[in-house]
Parts: structure tokens; sequence; C-alpha cells
């Protein structure tokens, strides 16, 4: 039995190596891609936001649709960069996930914008994968750590 144990104990370190690196770099990358998709889509479309100024949340809603537009557009586009090579992750996060809490209460919920059978489940899972980039960092296949490590 103790064998089994034993193997057991290696094989839950190895995994949590193996997370170490890998789990941050597949958030990341997951979050690049969505995030960068809507960019991208932004930037080749139109600003829309002045259909629907009136129901984003203050102060929001006071800030002129041209620089909520290049501000949202510009986020994601800079955000998929950053989060791809895991610089500023956690700071880049932050900003993404208060950008995806405006678009679920103004776009997703009201105006049926929806990428999925409800208004808010692709905003609640962007949210929550954010979370742990927020809370623990990037991983250690990213730019902050070797930073970090460098400047130890």
């Amino acid at each position: 039995m103790s064998g089994l144990i034993q193997a057991l104990n290696l094989a839950n370190a190895r995994l949590a190596l193996a997370g170490e690196y890998i789990a941050g770099l597949a958030l990341r990358l997951f979050l690049a891609w969505e995030f960068g998709e809507s960019g991208v889509t932004k930037f080749m479309g139109s600003n829309w936001f002045a259909e629907i100024q009136d129901d984003f949340p203050f102060p929001f809603n006071i800030i002129h649709t041209d620089i909520s537009w290049f501000l949202a557009t510009w986020s994601e586009l800079l955000g998929m960069v950053l989060l791809v090579i895991g610089l500023g992750t956690r700071y880049i996060s932050i900003a993404l996930f208060i950008l995806t809490l405006v678009a679920w209460y103004a776009v997703h919920t009201g105006y049926g914008y929806n990428v999925c059978s409800n208004g808010y489940k692709m905003a609640l899972i962007y949210c929550v994968a954010l979370i742990p980039l927020i809370t623990t960092g990037p991983g250690r296949l990213s730019l902050d750590h070797w930073l970090a490590k460098r400047n130890q």
C-alpha cells in the first residue's frame, strides 16, 4: 500500500510542476484568442457603441463613445499580445476583467448579443478564466516570470 501512496505522491508532484508551466499558458492562450478575435472584429468594424451608450454603467456611460470604442478595441488587441507573451499579465487581466463586466452588463444581457444560448455564459467563462491570472500570475512560461527571476 505504501508503494501506491508513494507513486500517487510522485504523480501529484509531477502534475503540480507541469501545472506551473502549462496551466497559466493554457489560460493565457485561450483568453488571447478570444479577446484578440473580438479586438480584430472591432478594429475592422464600425463603432456601434453610440447605440448602447446609455446602457453602459457609470462612469462608462459618460465617456464619449469614440473613446470607449478605442479603449475596448486596443485593450483587446494589446491584451492579446501581452497574454501570449505573458507580460504585465495581472494588469492586463484586470483591465480585460473590467472590460468583460461592462460588456456583460451593457451588451450581452440587454441586447441579445449571444455567442451561446444566453447572454452571460461566455462573459462568465472569461471572468472565471481571468481570476487565476489576476491572483496567481501567468505561470512559469511567461516574460513576467522570467523578469521576476532575473531581477531577484
